[in-house]
């Protein structure tokens, strides 16, 4: 029963991300908002409401409330990578690369191939791994 609700309610939430790219792309502000608030009241424990509210708050030029809601979404989850994405972009001053309104707007996690080592003397070397 739990897992049932669960995947209802992931469902919910994936569909709530969709329709809200869509009407952002058409600039559909106020309907957004309306869907993003009703959202955040219906599901109060997950960050993809916050993150998408960061996203129309940032389109209609309220950057810091912007920020406050991807702080918000990413308090709620840091794992949720969209919320961090978003936090990296709009923090600095040039806009890195389109807003991230779900996972598939994240970029792969890339290995980190080289560590850091330190010598005798204090001197930090590159390691390849």
């Amino acid at each position: 029963m739990c897992t049932a609700v669960t995947v209802e309610k992931n469902q919910e939430l994936h569909e709530l991300c969709s329709t809200v790219r869509t009407l952002v792309m058409n600039g559909d502000y106020e309907k957004c908002t309306n869907m993003i608030s009703a959202a955040m009241g219906e599901y109060p424990h997950n960050p993809e409401p916050h993150n998408l509210m960061g996203i129309v708050l940032e389109r209609v030029g309220d950057h810091c409330t912007a920020m406050k809601h991807f702080r918000a979404a990413w308090a709620l989850d840091p794992t949720y990578r969209p919320a961090g994405v978003n936090l990296h972009n709009y923090g600095t001053f040039s806009l890195q690369s389109g807003c991230a309104f779900d996972e598939s707007d994240c970029e792969e996690e890339k290995p980190n191939r080289y560590v850091l080592s330190y010598n005798d003397q204090g001197v930090a070397e590159v390691i390849r791994r």
